[in-house]
């Protein structure tokens, strides 16, 4: 399928599930627009139906408007054409030869076999991130080979072959401005005008997404990496100053930017914003968390701080069990002879074999979320925050369950950090951790991303994709012994 992005629009045209029926259409524009319109049809010279909405949305410091229309009452998994404004004019040099395109979501029950892409911690790519070349203190061995493909291109080049892209935090890596203009990577700028480079690192990745994200609904959750500005936390040498908060100009912290580029289907599922939701797409129900913060049972965030390593981030929901209590709701009302998998993400992990655990692994996640992941047979825990792959066995309070990937009743943990940005990958703990079944780190200096093939309601593939050229470098088939 041809990508009809034309270079030089800043559209970031960018598609999401807006309940079993419905599509939400975002894109960026330069300036403020008073109703923002989407005209969509079935027939790609048909664009004979419209819909506008109010939601034309910025923050102190950005460089771009959010723009927002959901089309509801379609019919499911079916293919429309549509076209957003100022593309609809017509006469524009950077509008598409022909509409873009989108297939709403399969109908819950619908048993056809199908496939997803999951990937996280993917940064910007090319001049302003993972490029062929990096800054002093990034190992050689993390940069991108001559002929390597990097992970959005790998991506975009098998569009075709999966029906949504699912990130579970950490866009852009624009917080890392500082990092990467000290490491001699990015020019110098002051800290006044580092929102500029702070904006253009988040605009320059959703550019470089958007032949994807354009065709494809991209489905998100928040990571640590969007919280604030400046979250690694970089120490000027020469002045040996710590830099924390202060730095951020406002509109760069809390989430800002995450908050206003995104839509996910919260209203539909009872959820809160982009922080946790919950949708349905043909034999899975898929859960989104946030493992950042709204914990619930006295945990405001990871590392019990009030937020996201010391920033002082959300509360997103005005009842600090909120979330575990909407988790278990939601758990309680999924139908498994509809949908039989059930596949939840959040941003960070609690079974890792990371030689830094004591910044990565969650805790607090393991203590909320847990329980009710074995009350109700989650069938899969996705996550990344530490920069590797990691597959492990399937695990139930720290329990190897006794039969593996053949019908277990422990739900199976894999972590992929391994998306890609400008500071590399991290390594793994030697030796690893028991339950452990395969790993790649900083060492392999491989990037990739997950596809999830759904078979039936009884077995499903994960396979790990490498960027640079497409392998398959792992693969491993879950069984659950289920009627279908």
């Amino acid at each position: 399928m041809a990508s009809y992005v034309t270079p030089g629009f800043n559209s970031q045209v960018r598609l999401a599930y807006a309940g079993p029926t419905g599509m939400t259409v975002s894109w960026n524009t330069f300036s403020h627009l008073p109703q923002p319109t989407v005209c969509y049809g079935r027939q790609p010279w048909a664009l004979t139906e419209c819909v506008s909405s109010n939601i034309s949305v910025t923050y102190n410091t950005s460089l771009t408007y959010n723009n927002h229309v959901t089309i509801s009452n379609l019919e499911p998994d079916t293919t429309y054409y549509y076209l957003p404004e100022p593309l609809l004019l017509g006469d524009s040099p950077d509008s598409p030869s022909v509409p873009y395109q989108f297939r709403t979501a399969r109908p819950a029950g619908d048993p056809t076999p199908y496939s997803i892409a999951v990937v996280v911690d993917l940064g910007t790519m090319g001049r302003m991130g993972l490029t062929t070349w990096a800054g002093k203190d990034v190992s050689p061995n993390n940069t991108l080979g001559p002929h390597d493909n990097n992970t959005i291109q790998s991506l975009a080049a098998v569009v075709d072959q999966y029906d949504f892209l699912w990130q579970p935090g950490d866009f852009a890596y624009a917080d890392y401005w500082l990092k990467e203009e000290i490491e001699d990577f990015l020019p110098n700028t002051t800290v006044a005008d580092g929102y500029k480079v702070y904006e253009s690192i988040l605009n320059d990745f959703y550019d470089e997404m958007t032949p994807i994200t354009a065709l494809r609904p991209f489905m998100v959750g928040p990571g640590n990496h969007e919280a604030n500005c400046d979250a690694g936390g970089m120490k000027d040498p020469q002045e040996n100053i710590t830099f924390t908060d202060s730095i951020c100009m406002p509109g760069q912290n809390n989430f800002t930017g995450y908050i206003h580029h995104f839509r996910m289907p919260s209203p539909e599922s009872g959820g809160t914003g982009n922080f946790w939701y919950s949708f349905d797409h043909g034999m899975v129900h898929y859960i989104q968390l946030d493992t950042e913060t709204d914990l619930g049972h006295g945990f405001i965030g990871p590392d019990q701080t009030g937020g996201v390593e010391g920033y002082h981030t959300g509360p997103f929901n005005r009842s600090i069990d909120a979330q575990t209590d909407w988790l278990e709701a939601d758990l309680a009302a999924v139908d498994r002879r509809k949908t039989p998998w059930v596949i939840v993400s959040g941003h960070r992990p609690w079974y890792l074999s990371y030689a830094n655990d004591s910044k990565t692994i969650c805790w607090s996640c393991k203590d909320v979320f847990e329980p009710l992941f074995l009350m109700y047979g989650v069938d899969l825990y996705l996550s990344g925050h530490a920069h590797f792959y990691q597959r492990s066995a399937p695990i139930a309070d720290g329990v190897i369950d006794p039969n593996e990937l053949n019908n277990p009743s422990a739900p199976w943990y894999i972590t992929n950090g391994a998306g890609g940005h400008y500071d590399g990958l991290d390594a793994m703990a030697k030796p690893p951790a028991p339950y452990q079944r395969f790993g790649l780190d900083t060492h392999d200096g491989i990037y990739g991303w997950s596809k999830l093939t759904f078979h039936n309601c009884t077995h499903l593939t994960h396979e790990f994709v490498a960027s640079r050229n497409g392998t398959v470098l792992d693969t491993a088939t879950l069984f659950k012994d289920r009627v279908c």
